[in-house]
């Protein structure tokens, strides 16, 4: 076989490997979760194992479809600047299809809610990141009407994802009219979003000051390089048709069709739905066709750019009852467009995509759905759509646009035949060399294996070949070739043209061994050959496959780079340094083959816009990387890793072609006729060029395949067994490039035609030659297995496969870390083809785990592959190639790792001598283990003695077995088949720790330390009658860290290597304060927590632990696990149900010959080994005390969106509930409360704090808790026991906690270790261990006198205590932790946060002082006076009846806490021609006001219904509107202007120099504050919108605010209005209200004359008129007498 590379025997990695995801996939799923792995997590293998182990993951990698756990959170803060008069807003936050609502603010254009709500979702992650987020603002919606649309905005989820941290933090949504595209911002919506799945962590943010937030333009809702105008474009999607949908009538249906219709139609109805950003179109229907012509575009109208990434193309069948899905087809608008600067719109096409979903042939109910519907990997091809997308971004000014946003359908003129590249005739050779390892619950009945392309090869299908005049397939006058079916195996003699032979002829199989078959294909190897007609794009797949061959040579590369590092191999920069070089060439290569571009038919912009962005990409990452060569060193190598990490990711992103040429092929097995399982293979990847690099990566090799259940059957356990390992080989090119289309192949074999042709295919091929090797697989170990039996153990074997043969290892009982030290031989393997190629690349070996159980069938473990190192019969067995090393294999089960294996393989030609040139199996001698051969002396690793000292500590929370409780437990170390006990614990209840507490063996471990063995923690229950109960066992894989290095010379000899240095940690809560906090030293940065009376010098963002290495500095804690292990996916979510307890102790490993150091060392406790200076394990009485300071983002526990919060806390047998103390309706409680518990450990040492719900009717609801192990802190040398504050005072808020003082602990911790000092010298200074530290010396009391004292020197050394040689750490200061809650129910997601600390003190030594009060600080009272004395300048909205003089009736509204709250309206001021008012009216609003916050204080019930009042905090804003008062309709509103307390502008000295600017260009404004002011008097604007949506000045008024306090209101008060006391006095108005009556004539004559001139001269007219008629009426009969009678 042809090989690019060879890397001595290490496994060769240009792709020969199982099945991999369509490249789409991976990519999408790398830009969500956060892309390759981390260089630290990959695991201690071989080169060989990491290569196999990717390709292994992404062979069973389909959790992409798998549903997971969601939570998306939403805060809705604020909204600004909405658009409209006098409005009530409520923001809708929408997700899918879920909805909810804020509350109603009244009358405010500037709403505030900070309402916090919470979308639950379970289902796959596609789906997820497609769903729309909206944010809507609705004016008046109430339960009868709907209320009116202000703005709306949207993005994907997917968007939010793919943010740092999965978050936005307080950022601004711009609102825009979905129906008035014209209209421009409708206002901003501030908000916090984030999205988190199972398992991710968010951190709190960095909080910004308010000022740095109030910037709107600065700080708006988008991602990171998005425009902040963003504009509205169109987008044109063109469907043109589509061609190749699957037959859907059934034999039966047709026959039943014809019967009654007398014809026989096409049974399907297609039509194409699109969606995109939340807005569906669709083309029309066609009816009966399977070749449907549309000819349509569909129009969406949406900002650009979109914040929605893919646009979802449905090809539907129209249905009466349901429409169903034929196939789904997503259009990533990220690879179709580019925002750098030579940057493009989205484009695309014309150019086919290919659609893929569940199989072809029809069957009533489609057990593979949900595949059509874009949910998993498509098992087959379903059709293809021609399409193209265009866009134009839309000019809103100008007056022919449409406005509305609604999707539109057009016609479109029809396409030319060539526009998508002319058609060619492609050639598909397949050879099937191998077929193994198929699963036997399939049956023995014969199998086959079908290979399609497309429409062509599947026998179903009538294909239809297009004419060759270059006439496009799908036209009307096709001629029809049927395929033969069955792949029956006479030849079709048409004109000399050769027919497509697609599957294998059926074969029974034979079995291998109790779980698989094989197929016997020896000598003879079935072959297919298809031929199909495409459109040639082949240059699109070619820059493609340059990429992905640059891509792959990197990823492997750094792969080697990680493993060298991981294996402490030297020498890690020459291995990047190569890499970067071989990058760069790469790159260069790229832009010399892309260019030379020969076909230009069918190119599309998006063809050229792509290449010319790949160029430019390329030849940039070519130049980065050259740099970048340059700089590696070995410091810098991981940092190094991870931009090459990047470099990677960019390289794949490019190499994912969004428009489709050839479509994939698919390897499907079957078995009497019923499909089975299926492999798919990106066409690109088999497809040739006469160009090496163009040419796939697995064109013309043989490569191993696995086939795997379609559909949601290959979920979980069922689609972890194999159902297929083929060998073939495959080839993909053009007719006219067929010459070499076999010369891949293994050498030897003569061809088996069924035409004489000299060019026609063969369709079997006949092998010559064949080599005899033997197999020996060296197994040796394997640790951290999956736990498969109920006692959370198992009993492991593992199966090897090669080729046809299959051997499997002893079971070794009860273990998650077997030691099999076996070798397997494998006689006679007969592998075909020439004996270099087979050297240089063999076939993949599979070794799948077990677990034997003694009744049914053994249970799958996991699996990993390798390749073995290949000795011709006339090579030297010897370095460096032989004997082979052990190395460390991946072990997967599904997706997620399952342990790691050891071991080595070899494979040996059988020369013409047979066996006796074999090197001999030398094993120990020493060792009888009958038939089972041990690994040998060359390859079984070297081992010296070492000695395993054990810290025996106790046992914790151990639950109950069997239902029984545990009383007598005991533990039982194991390390490589040697191990001690420990003391038995005689009653578990009244002491869980051990009595002796140090013991030790000895054992012989490899002088390699990657390769020791894990230590086996086994706890087991005696009891009575000598019944021993397993409890639970834990395995120590890695025993580096216990490993005693002596060269450390550290006194503490078990303690870590390094402690974590804290990093800076500058997310205080608030840092406003109303006392200062004094400091001794200027750059600890203390953060002040507005909230209670104390100063705090550190916030942690995460819990104490995650800083201090979980205060396991010398005392360990192991989980125990019992029970089967979980399937989950992430298995790094420690198993909640499986956990049983937990061992606390601790190991010390080294070798054996004593230590000399430590042997002279006199005072040194022989029985405590290395674990000296440790203190006793008898029981301790500590007081604990737990400070609670609040929660934030609780999870809403109430039907209305709220929680009602309350803290318990258990500690051992105590528990306290604060329930009277429950919080009502708030998912931010502030608790401010501290609890003291007694405790004695051991007995008692988690302390759990919970916040449950309080419910009025029925039990409370937990919503999250969180666990805190008090030993590890109490014992820790990090002191956690009470935090070393910044400072030390004896009185004052700040007083010194500890009940020992500064100078006591340092005395105490240097006598501990063993540490010269502390000598306290003259000036200040202190000194430790020849360390100088320097300090104040004085100390103030209550009453000012200031004494000596050394209390600050001594506190300055432990605020250091870190930089103490031998035995310094960074203590505990005096901090605040935040600590994540969790629901056991919904492990893995957040529930909320709790801040809180917690000190211990230990009962036997000084009370400690009383509990710090931080209860919330309450807030103050205060008056806010408002006089209003004048306006000026109102508009006017009345025309006086009587003198049709313009005015108004003015009166004044004010409020401050919210409109229904407290309003108050002065009296109104009739008759205003002038728009002037005088009022003289005083609004009185007295408020509680939290100064630190800013923010206003209000208690009210939420509604009717409510149990009791809710807080409320809003900010300190004062609201004045002016009105014109109707007496018969509603008031009209005419302007208004809004006064934050803490800033607004100072008001104009008189009306003229009163301007708009001052209330909308603030920022050029002086302002004031009312809190520092006092008393304000001046002229402020009133504002209202015109009906262009423009600010216009509707008045101005004159007002006076005077603010007091609470005492100073009382002392001197003031009534509201003009009343008593103060009175202000009555207004002077101009009487105008009787005009009329004083002037009467003036009145009449504008009332006749003006206004009604026409309807008087009409009235008068009529009453003529009328009198005319009556007088005719009225004389007529007398007449008409008088005629009669002749009078």
């Amino acid at each position: 076989m042809k090989r690019s590379k060879h890397r001595g025997h290490k496994e060769d990695k240009s792709g020969d490997e199982p099945a991999i995801l369509e490249t789409e996939d991976l990519d999408r799923q790398g830009m969500f979760m956060g892309g390759g792995k981390d260089p630290d997590t990959i695991s201690v293998a071989s080169v060989t194992a990491v290569t196999t182990n990717v390709s292994n993951k992404s062979m069973f990698d389909q959790s992409t479809s798998q549903t997971t756990n969601f939570q998306v959170s939403v805060t809705v803060v604020e909204a600004r600047q909405l658009v409209g008069l006098n409005m009530d807003p409520v923001v809708c936050v929408e997700i899918g299809e879920d909805k909810k609502y804020t509350s109603m603010k009244e009358s405010t254009n500037c709403p505030y809610y900070n309402e916090y709500f919470v979308f639950d979702f379970h289902v796959p992650p596609d789906v997820m990141f497609d769903k729309i987020l909206r944010l809507s603002v609705i004016h008046s919606k109430n339960l009868l009407r709907s209320g009116t649309m202000v703005g709306t905005f949207k993005m994907d989820v997917g968007t939010v994802y793919a943010q740092p941290e999965h978050q936005f933090y307080h950022k601004w949504a711009v609102l825009s009219d979905p129906d008035d595209i014209t209209a421009g911002c409708k206002g901003y919506v501030k908000c916090d979003i984030a999205v988190v799945a199972k398992g991710d962590n968010i951190k709190t943010p960095h909080k910004a000051n308010e000022s740095d937030e109030d910037d709107i333009e600065g700080n708006l809702l988008l991602p990171e390089g998005v425009p902040a105008e963003r504009q509205w474009a169109r987008y044109y999607l063109k469907i043109y048709r589509a061609e190749g949908l699957p037959r859907m009538n059934t034999s039966i249906m047709a026959n039943v069709k014809k019967a009654f219709i007398g014809e026989n139609k096409d049974l399907v109805d297609p039509y194409v739905q699109v969606q995109f950003a939340g807005q569906k179109g669709k083309t029309s229907v066609q009816k009966s066709c399977y070749e449907p012509i549309w000819n349509e575009q569909i129009v969406f109208t949406e900002m650009f750019p979109p914040l929605c990434k893919r646009i979802k193309l449905q090809l539907r069948d129209s249905d009466k009852v349901n429409d169903v899905a034929i196939g789904t087809h997503f259009l990533d608008l990220r690879k179709i467009s580019n925002d750098g600067d030579k940057g493009f719109l989205p484009t695309l096409g014309p150019a086919w995509v290919n659609m893929y979903g569940s199989t072809r042939n029809y069957t009533l109910m489609d057990e593979y759905q949900e595949l059509n519907d874009g949910l998993g990997e498509g098992v087959s091809f379903r059709a293809r759509l021609l399409i193209s997308l265009g866009m134009e971004i839309l000019d809103t000014s100008s007056p022919d646009i449409t406005s509305s946003t609604e999707v539109q359908v057009e016609g479109v003129p029809n396409i030319s035949e060539s526009s998508t590249g002319k058609i060619e005739e492609f050639f598909l050779f397949g050879s099937f060399l191998e077929a193994t390892m198929i699963d036997r619950k399939i049956g023995d009945k014969p199998i086959n294996f079908e290979v399609t392309i497309g429409y062509y090869g599947n026998e179903n299908d009538i294909v239809i070949k297009p004419k060759t005049k270059g006439k496009k397939g799908g036209g009307d006058d096709e001629e029809e070739t049927e395929l033969i079916h069955n792949s029956s195996e006479e030849e079709m003699e048409d004109d000399g043209d050769l027919t497509s032979v697609a599957t294998t002829p059926p074969m029974k199989p034979v079995i291998t061994d109790r779980n698989y078959f094989h197929l016997p294909y020896f000598e003879r190897k079935p072959c297919i050959y298809i031929k199909s007609w495409w459109q040639d794009q082949r240059r699109r797949l070619y820059n493609a496959n340059i990429i992905d061959n640059v891509a792959d040579k990197l990823e492997d590369g750094l792969n080697d780079v990680q493993e060298i590092i991981k294996t402490e191999k030297a020498y890690p920069e020459r291995r990047l340094r190569g890499v970067l070089e071989e990058l760069s060439h790469g790159c260069n290569q790229f832009i010399s083959l892309a260019n030379k571009d020969q076909n230009q038919s069918g190119k599309t912009k998006l063809d050229r816009e792509r290449l010319k962005l790949c160029m430019s990409e390329m030849e940039t990452i070519g130049q980065q990387a050259k740099a970048m060569r340059s700089q590696v060193k070995k410091s810098t190598v991981r940092d190094k890793i991870k931009l090459a990490q990047n470099f990677l990711h960019k390289l794949r992103f490019m190499a994912d072609e969004p428009q489709h040429s050839v479509p994939d092929i698919f390897i499907w097995m079957i078995s009497n006729g019923k499909r089975i399982a299926y492999a798919r293979v990106p066409s690109k990847d088999i497809l040739y060029s006469n160009v090496e690099d163009e040419t796939g990566k697995d064109c013309n090799k043989v490569k191993t395949i696995f086939l795997r259940i379609p559909g949601k059957k290959g979920f979980g356990p069922a689609g972890w067994t194999v159902q297929a390992k083929i060998e073939i080989y495959l080839w993909l090119g053009l007719t006219k490039q067929r010459k070499d289309y076999l010369c891949g192949l293994p050498n030897g074999f003569e061809e088996n035609k069924l035409s004489l042709g000299p060019s026609a295919p063969p369709i079997s091929l006949t092998y010559m030659m064949k080599q005899i090797f033997q197999l020996r697989v060296h197994m040796y170990q394997a640790r951290s297995l999956f736990a498969a039996d109920s006692t959370g153990l198992s009993d492991p074997f593992a199966r090897v496969f090669f080729s046809t043969q299959s051997q499997v290892t002893e079971v070794l009982a009860e273990t998650l870390c077997p030691t099999w030290d076996q070798l397997l031989v494998f006689e006679n393997v007969e592998l075909f083809g020439e004996a270099t190629e087979l050297r240089d690349d063999p076939p993949i070996i599979v070794i799948e785990l077990y677990d034997q159980d003694t009744v049914g069938k053994a249970d799958f473990m996991g699996r990993t592959f390798a390749k073995p190192v290949v000795k011709m019969a006339d090579e030297h067995y010897g370095p460096p190639r032989f004997p082979p090393q052990l190395e460390y294999y991946q072990i997967y089960r599904g997706n997620c790792t399952a342990g790691e294996m050891l071991a080595a393989f070899e494979l040996l030609q059988i020369g013409p001598n047979g066996r006796a040139d074999l090197p001999p199996i030398d094993g120990p001698t020493d060792m009888d283990r009958g038939p089972i051969l041990p690994v040998p002396l060359g390859i079984r690793p070297v081992l010296s003695k070492y000695r395993i000292e054990v810290l025996f500590w106790g046992l914790r929370d151990l639950k109950r077995v069997n239902l029984a409780q545990v009383d007598r437990p005991r533990v039982d170390i194991e390390c490589a088949g040697k191990g001690v006990q420990s003391a038995l614990i005689p009653n578990y209840r009244k002491n869980p720790n051990f009595s002796t507490l140090v013991k030790w063996f000895e054992v012989d471990l490899p002088e390699n330390e990657l390769l020791h063995p894990p230590l086996n923690i086994r706890v087991v229950d005696c009891r009575a009658f000598g019944r021993y109960t397993l409890v639970g066992s834990h395995a120590v894989t890695s025993l580096r860290k216990f490993i005693h290095r002596p060269s450390d010379k550290q006194a503490n000899n078990w303690s870590a290597t390094g402690i974590l240095s804290l990093y800076k940690l500058e997310c205080g809560v608030i840092l406003h304060s109303e006392r200062s906090c004094k400091c001794s030293n200027p750059h600890e940065k203390i953060l002040t927590l507005c909230f209670y009376s104390l100063c705090i010098s550190k916030v942690y963002p995460k819990e104490l632990e995650n800083d201090y290495e979980y205060f396991e500095d010398w005392l360990h804690t192991f989980n125990l696990f019992r029970g089967k292990g979980g399937d989950d996916d992430d298995q790094n979510v420690v198993d909640e149900d499986r956990l049983i307890g937990k061992f606390k102790g601790s190991m010390c490993v080294y070798k054996v010959p004593p230590l000399d150091d430590f042997s002279r060392d006199m005072s040194m406790d022989s029985s405590m080994g290395m674990f000296q200076n440790i203190p006793h394990n008898d029981p301790v009485n500590v007081l604990v005390r737990i400070y609670v300071i609040r929660a934030t983002d609780l999870h809403p526990a109430d039907i209305n969106g709220k929680a009602d919060p309350y803290i318990a806390i258990k500690l051992g047998k105590n528990e306290i509930k604060d329930k009277e103390n429950y919080i009502s309706k708030q998912l931010n409680p502030l608790f401010g409360k501290s609890f003291d518990v007694e405790a004695t450990f051991p007995m008692d040492s988690t302390l759990t704090v919970s916040i449950y719900d309080w419910d009025l009717v029925g039990t409370d609801d937990l919503i999250g808790e969180t666990k805190i192990d008090l030993e590890n802190r109490y014992y820790s040398k990090h002191r956690a026991t009470c935090g070393i504050a910044s400072n030390y005072a004896i009185h004052g808020y700040n007083v010194w906690r500890d009940p020992m003082k500064p100078t006591q602990i340092l005395a105490k911790m240097c006598k501990d270790g063993k540490l010269d000092g502390p000598h306290y010298g003259p000036g200040g200074r202190v000194k430790v261990e020849n360390r100088v530290f320097m300090g104040p010396t004085e100390i103030e009391d209550e009453n000012g006198l200031k004494r000596k004292t050394d209390e600050h020197l001594a506190l300055s050394v432990l605020k250091h205590w870190e930089e103490i040689p031998r035995v310094g750490c960074k203590l505990v200061p005096e901090h605040v932790e935040t600590r994540p809650l969790h629901h056991p129910d919904k492990p893995g997601i957040e529930q909320g946060r709790i801040e809180m600390w917690v000190d211990m003190f230990p009962k036997d030594m000084t009370a400690p002082g009383p509990a710090l009060d931080i209860s919330p600080r309450k807030p103050k009272k205060f008056e806010l006076r408002v006089i209003i004395w004048n306006t000026d300048e109102v508009v006017l909205e009345d025309d006086d009846i009587f003198t049709g003089e313009k005015s108004s009736d003015i009166f004044v509204r004010g409020w401050l806490k919210g409109q229904q709250e407290d309003k108050q309206d002065t009296d109104v001021h009739y008759h205003s021609i002038t728009g002037e008012g005088n009022f003289n009216w005083r609004f009185v609003f007295p408020f509680d006001y939290l100064m630190a916050e800013e923010k206003i204080v209000i208690s009210k019930k939420d509604s009717m219904f409510a149990w009791d009042e809710t807080e409320y905090k809003i900010p300190a804003r004062l609201s004045i509107q002016v009105w014109d008062a109707d007496h018969f309709s509603a008031d009209d509103f005419l302007g208004a202007i809004e006064l934050d307390l803490n800033r607004f502008p100072r008001g104009a000295k008189t009306a003229k120099q009163c301007t708009m600017e001052m209330a909308t260009d603030e920022a050029d404004m002086p302002m004031v504050s009312i809190f520092k002011q006092k008393r304000i008097k001046g002229w402020w604007p009133f504002v209202a919108r015109d009906e262009n949506d423009e600010l216009e000045l509707t008045g101005k008024v004159e007002a006076e605010l005077h603010l007091l306090t609470g005492e100073e209101a009382e002392k001197s008060p003031a009534g509201e209005g003009r009343n008593e006391p103060d009175p202000l006095e009555k207004p002077n108005r101009p009487d105008t209200s009787l005009l009329w009556f004083l002037t009467p004539f003036k009145a009449i004559k504008h009332l006749v004359c003006n206004q009604y001139k026409w309807l008087v001269i009409k009235i008068v007219a009529a009453l003529l008129l009328l009198i005319i008629v009556a007088l005719f009426l009225y004389s007529m009969p007398g007449y008409m007498v008088k005629k009669m009678l002749g009078a």
